[in-house]
């Protein structure tokens, strides 16, 4: 991600201050766990996302639970909160969340970064998921 991508997250992210992780109400509208499935696919097939809105951008990673602090310290440089889920043998399920608005070209860069990150680091990027609020009824 180059210094342009950051500035212009950091601009996005102080668009959005009202949406946060923990925002109540959030509901999945697009989800890409299929690597062969391309993210622009995966958000031009979504009739719930919403482009011009942020979203939690949340990735799913597979990480020893030594390696999950460092892998916590890298991610924070950019804005990521990473929440541990479960410890399930030698792999701790954790969730690297973020608030930002989508698109297919950043989606795509932070899957491959996380892909790299987790190899890095012994472990696995199962794919991610955006969420955004319930739409009113």
């Amino acid at each position: 991600m180059g210094l342009l991508d950051r500035l212009l997250d950091l601009v996005k992210k102080r668009e959005t201050p009202g949406l946060t992780p923990d925002s109540p109400g959030l509901e999945i509208v697009a989800e890409a766990f299929d690597p062969v499935v391309a993210d622009s696919a995966v958000l031009a097939g979504s009739p719930t996302w919403v482009s011009t809105a942020p979203a939690v951008l949340r990735h799913h990673l597979l990480l020893p639970p030594g390696k999950v602090a460092e892998a916590a310290s890298i991610l924070a440089q950019d804005g990521y909160d990473l929440r541990e889920q479960e410890v399930s043998g030698d792999l701790a399920r954790v969730h690297a969340v973020r608030v930002q608005v989508l698109d297919a070209l950043h989606c795509a860069q932070e899957r491959s970064r996380m892909a790299g990150l987790a190899q890095r680091l012994g472990g696995d990027a199962l794919g991610w998921d955006a969420l955004q609020p319930e739409a009113p009824a």
